[in-house]
């Protein structure tokens, strides 16, 4: 018998996979002692992400549908339902996504939190960092603040065309080419994310209103801001949490945008999933959610620099 290739081990180390195993064990305990409740949703499904800049992977008929690039929708259906606080350790998948930070098959943290504050939210995050990496909690900073420290630009009033200018001199790609919004993904990226190696733990708060997601807007300060936070972690995001949007009319009007704007990208048209409206209009609770993601998490506390170096499948898969 021949020799085994080079490409049949796993990608990830054996003490890795007992870290994984044993980080695992550390987030259901957190969440068992706070008397969240641990959920399954649907890996496949029958309807796709619509943000503009997430690609989902889809599956060939007779099965057909996407595979879920978060469990957000489904997790909104059983809140809307009664269920409560829950969570769930889920496996997540995104077209396109290869790099240091990014592999197309993923393993995401998603928690929602009925009554909780953006604030009371944050604060759960930052005990679950801490108590994974051991670092020191996470300091706050306003997204505004932050860009015009690193730019001397403010997101929230400067004309398009110098987010334009500020992105293509940073990153060398055609200033006319970038939307507003992706201007400021561009400088975030490629200014402001560099800097924070270093910082420790930081939670960036109160994005512009173009980059609402499914969260809400609401006035902050005389200005209109996206609910929202990131945290970051020596530069690397980790987290991504809302005050979540709860009015289907308003939803479907995103919706409406997002498909126009996948239009004007050359991406496919999809059709809102209908069932999430309908759990909107029956009453989702007032809450909060974040999605974390778990092999970032699982790099920063073995200090690694590659995601392929904490996935335990094969590598030909990574």
């Amino acid at each position: 018998m021949a020799a085994p290739g080079p490409d049949w081990p796993p990608a990830a180390e054996l003490r890795v996979a007992q870290a994984r195993a044993e980080l695992l064990t550390l987030v259901r305990r957190f969440f068992a002692e706070r008397q969240v409740l641990e959920v399954e949703t649907p890996v496949l499904g029958r309807h796709g992400a619509l943000d503009p800049y997430i690609d989902s992977l889809s599956v060939s008929p007779p099965q057909g549908g996407y595979l879920q690039t978060s469990p957000e929708y489904h997790m909104k259906r059983l809140l809307a339902a009664g269920y409560g606080p829950i969570y769930q350790v889920f496996r997540a998948f995104r077209a396109g996504e290869a790099g240091k930070r990014h592999n197309p098959e993923f393993t995401l943290l998603e928690w929602y939190r009925p009554d909780f504050s953006l604030d009371q939210l944050m604060q759960e995050v930052s005990d679950l960092v801490v108590a994974v990496l051991g670092c020191e909690p996470p300091v706050s900073c306003r997204y505004r603040d932050l860009m015009y420290a690193r730019t001397g630009l403010d997101p929230m009033r400067v004309p398009t065309s110098d987010l334009q200018q500020a992105a293509a001199a940073a990153s060398g790609l055609a200033a006319e080419s970038l939307r507003r919004e992706e201007a400021l993904d561009v400088i975030m990226s490629h200014v402001v994310e560099p800097g924070l190696v270093g910082q420790g733990a930081l939670f960036v708060v109160d994005y512009p209103p173009g980059q609402a997601a499914l969260s809400r807007i609401q006035v902050r300060d005389g200005v209109e801001v996206a609910r929202r936070f990131e945290l970051y972690v020596e530069g690397m995001e980790l987290a991504n949490g809302y005050l979540e949007l709860r009015d289907a009319d308003e939803q479907a009007g995103r919706f409406a945008a997002d498909n126009q704007l996948r239009k004007s990208l050359g991406k496919e048209r999809l059709t809102p999933d209908p069932l999430l409206l309908d759990a909107l209009d029956h009453g989702l609770p007032e809450c909060t959610g974040v999605a974390l993601g778990l092999d970032r998490l699982l790099m920063c506390q073995l200090d690694l620099g590659d995601i392929r170096q904490v996935l335990t499948f094969p590598r030909e898969r990574a």
